[in-house]
């Protein structure tokens, strides 16, 4: 009974990966928006009826697809930290993860598009499923920018703009909101940049090189959330 029992859950596991690995073809084809489980069904060879004994709805499949892709990319950002000598300070972590993650964008275009892009209709992500996931990356950025805190530079704004502040969100605390909220500042401004190289948002107005803006904007972002360096004036003396 035990080894008959193993048996269907390997089967299970088998077709379930299936399923996904076609969910996510269909990402690339028709968009989230169009996704069906029934299309989906019919390029496995299966009766639809059959695919709902696997996968329940469509929301659970796109719910299922967002999970795989936010650990498949922190998964990369991991191991790209991973290889990182310790310790190798915040700018370096910094550089790490946000080079996984552009070459994670640029290798699942679709996925990216799906957990960074537009909004799918009539859909709506259930937290407990895919915030542990989603946060992976971002408990990651904010573990390597933590040096960077610095109370002082802690303003009213900056707790104004995360509400009550870090303490109300989940493995914040201790964390100045002045840093968090930098922190997000400069993500948002990295995850901008692959967003636009991706989707060809420049146009071919802008002559560019993707990897020069690339590097800059990192640049850019890490100068955003460092701290200040301390201003050293110069003093001069008369010669009598």
């Amino acid at each position: 009974m035990v080894a008959a029992e193993g048996i269907r859950a390997r089967n299970r596991s088998a077709i379930e990966a299936e399923i996904l690995r076609v969910g996510r073809e269909h990402l690339g084809r028709y968009g989230a928006a169009a996704l069906s489980l029934r299309a989906v069904a019919r390029d496995l060879g299966m009766a639809s009826s059959a695919v709902y004994r696997y996968v329940d709805s469509r929301d659970e499949l796109l719910t299922r697809l967002i999970v795989a892709a936010y650990d498949s990319l922190a998964d990369t950002v991991d191991d790209a930290l991973a290889r990182l000598p310790d310790p190798a300070g915040p700018d370096p972590s910094f550089r790490a993860i946000v080079l996984a993650t552009h070459r994670w964008a640029i290798t699942h275009p679709h996925e990216y598009a799906l957990i960074y892009g537009s909004p799918v209709p009539d859909y709506d992500a259930p937290p407990e499923r895919t915030t542990p996931a989603g946060t992976r990356v971002t408990n990651r950025l904010i573990q390597v920018l933590a040096p960077y805190a610095d109370p002082e530079r802690e303003t009213a704004r900056d707790r104004q703009a995360l509400g009550d502040g870090p303490d109300d969100l989940p493995g914040q605390t201790g964390l100045d909101a002045g840093v968090l909220r930098r922190g997000i500042t400069a993500w948002n401004l990295v995850l901008g940049t692959i967003t636009a190289e991706l989707f060809s948002q420049y146009g071919p107005s802008i002559p560019r090189d993707d990897d020069a803006f690339l590097d800059a904007a990192i640049d850019e972002a890490l100068a955003i959330v460092r701290p200040p360096r301390p201003h050293r004036s110069s003093s001069t003396s008369a010669r009598s």
